[in-house]
């Protein structure tokens, strides 16, 4: 049972499959630092002074004036400022996952089209290129094709 597990993890799309995890939550913390560190405060500061990451709604009757006060208080609250982040970073994995897939599509050889399937004149069953007769209908084809 060792021996098969050594030779399912040595595979190598199961290997590829787990660098592409590794380097994907990598990039995904790259992505967050940049959305929450350098892209939301001057946004903010355009939008008016606002920390984006300390938006929240309140819950209960007791006042606090940041979200880390009501975490820490144990208040339920909505952060949507939070969820405003995670969504931006989505978008931003996204788009950057989109690019990445299309440079590699262009990268990539096409593949040839294939070629339309030749048809039995008689019964409309797909045939081989050089057949001479349909060995679904024996019909000759000879002279039809």
């Amino acid at each position: 049972m060792i021996e098969e597990f050594k030779k399912f993890i040595m595979r190598g799309n199961v290997l590829d499959m787990a660098i592409g995890i590794i380097i994907g939550a990598a990039f995904g913390k790259i992505v967050s630092s940049f959305v929450s560190d350098i892209l939301m405060p001057p946004l903010g500061l355009l939008i008016g002074r606002i920390d984006f990451s300390n938006l929240f709604l309140n819950l209960s009757s007791t006042p606090v004036a940041t979200l880390a006060e009501a975490r820490a208080a144990g208040l339920p609250v909505i952060a949507y400022g939070s969820f405003l982040n995670a969504v931006i970073d989505f978008l931003i994995v996204s788009f950057a996952i989109f690019m990445l897939i299309r440079q590699v599509n262009r990268l990539m050889p096409a593949k040839p089209e294939p070629k339309p399937a030749r048809l039995c004149p008689y019964c409309k069953t797909e045939i081989p290129e050089d057949a001479t007769r349909c060995p679904h209908c024996t019909s000759d084809l000879g002279s039809k094709l």
